[in-house]
């Protein structure tokens, strides 16, 4: 039988051996039956036609080379080159699938031929040449592929407004697009082959923790930064790090993605600040000022440092406000804020709850007589006459004062206690201190 009709009676046989080893490449793995076959069982009857077909010596060698003649319409190689380049299958594992299928017939065709007539040697030749010639179709079609991919690829980057760059495992830059560029505020070629420590970048220890992480893990990392480039184009950022994996599935690079998200990080700012401070004096509204009571009270708990609470209420305001007008009543909060704020440590924690109400956090308050210094302190301060558009005016405080969490089991609770003591102080007259509890002081300088 010759090879030809060999090849078309035994064609199942052959494709289901090539089929075992093909199910072994990494991008063939997924693929069912009918992917793996797609153009196997016609580029085999294509050779087998070209078996039968009369060939002079040139074409045979040009055909061993890979450069026979073709017919001018695409051949299935090609169509195959094209598919496989598609579906992710790297050069080797394409080469791969056309040494499966040249195995496999050879494989039956010896099996079947134990002893191979010289017609038979030469039709093996003609074979081998034929499969030469289909991997040259192949590639060279991958190949087009391949490089209209790059082509367009590189016109993406090119264009692209985001800056995008890619680092070897060594984090040294080793392509670099204009954004990129121009976002550095560096020409290319003083990027490429520097790591972000050469180039002095504030984030570069954080940033070679997090591509070493993605080499390792081969996943995404979403990180941020903020720096102020030569170029002095934003100073928030957000990045993307992805792995850039070979055709052996290893991380040989990763691709950085920067966003400049200033504007958009600037205005969440705005924001939350706004939803969290007061309006008029710039101190801590009510809502953050429980949420860091919280805090402080989850760190009591872990410490054992007991914390304190003052609760201030301003006496005489309210004339200020009715003699003078708004204008001047803001004018006296707005110095009533700084002049707290002298008052006590930067780690603590200032507050106006609304109206003339403000409080104070005193984390780590291990002594009473600290606390009794720091109240004063306040009376004293806010004793002093405060100069509005009008004319100097005067007022007082009443302080009330409760610790955790000796005075209250919760932040709640600790708020109400010093109320309490706020109107307790207040009853007994201006400028006075008063602690929650049966011992509860209300002189204005305890001794």
């Amino acid at each position: 039988m010759r090879l030809s009709d060999f090849i078309r009676a035994q064609i199942e046989p052959i494709l289901e051996n090539w089929q075992a080893f093909a199910k072994t490449i990494f991008h063939a793995g997924h693929m069912d039956a009918a992917g793996l076959r797609d153009h196997a069982r016609e580029m085999l009857l294509v050779i087998a036609d070209d078996l039968d077909s009369q060939q002079s010596a040139a074409e045979q060698a040009a055909k061993s080379k890979g450069r026979g003649p073709k017919d001018g319409g695409e051949s299935w190689a090609e169509v195959h080159g094209g598919d496989r380049q598609a579906s992710g299958f790297s050069v080797m594992e394409t080469i791969s699938e056309f040494r499966a299928l040249r195995a496999s017939v050879v494989s039956l065709w010896t099996d079947a031929h134990p002893t191979v007539t010289g017609q038979q040697l030469d039709e093996l030749t003609r074979f081998h040449e034929a499969i030469d010639q289909a991997v040259a179709e192949s590639l060279e079609q991958y190949a087009t592929v391949k490089e209209m991919e790059t082509r367009l690829f590189g016109a993406i980057l090119v264009a692209s407004p985001d800056p995008i760059y890619v680092l070897d495992l060594k984090g040294r830059v080793i392509y670099a697009n204009q954004a990129t560029a121009a976002l550095f505020g560096l020409k290319p070629e003083a990027i490429i082959g520097r790591s972000n420590f050469d180039l002095g970048f504030s984030f570069a220890l954080d940033f070679q923790r997090n591509q070493e992480r993605v080499i390792a893990s081969q996943s995404t990392y979403r990180g941020k930064f903020v720096h102020r480039f030569a170029s002095g184009q934003g100073e928030r950022f957000e990045y993307l790090l992805a792995p850039v994996l070979d055709e052996h599935q290893d991380t040989e690079a990763t691709v950085c993605i920067i966003q400049d998200v200033t504007e958009r990080a600037l205005a969440e700012e705005r924001i939350w600040h706004s939803a969290h401070h007061d309006t008029l004096t710039g101190l801590p509204n009510r809502r953050l000022f429980l949420d860091r009571l919280e805090q402080e009270v989850k760190h009591t708990n872990r410490t054992g440092l007991p914390l304190a609470l003052l609760f201030m209420d301003l006496d005489g305001f309210k004339e200020v406000n009715d003699s003078l007008g708004h204008e001047a009543g803001d004018s006296v909060l707005c110095d009533v804020a700084e002049r707290l704020a002298d008052c006590v440590r930067e780690d603590d924690t200032v507050a106006r709850q609304g109206g003339d109400e403000f409080t104070v956090v005193l984390a780590a308050a291990n002594r009473r007589e600290d606390v009794e210094q720091v109240a004063q302190a306040i009376i004293d301060a806010l004793a002093q006459p405060f100069q509005t558009a009008q004319q100097p005016v005067q007022i007082s405080v009443s302080i009330g004062i409760a610790f955790y969490p000796q005075d209250a089991p919760t932040p709640l609770a600790l708020l109400e206690a010093a109320d309490r003591a706020m109107y307790q102080a207040k009853a007994s007259g201006s400028n006075r201190m008063c602690f929650h509890g049966p011992s509860a002081e209300t002189d204005g300088r305890p001794s």
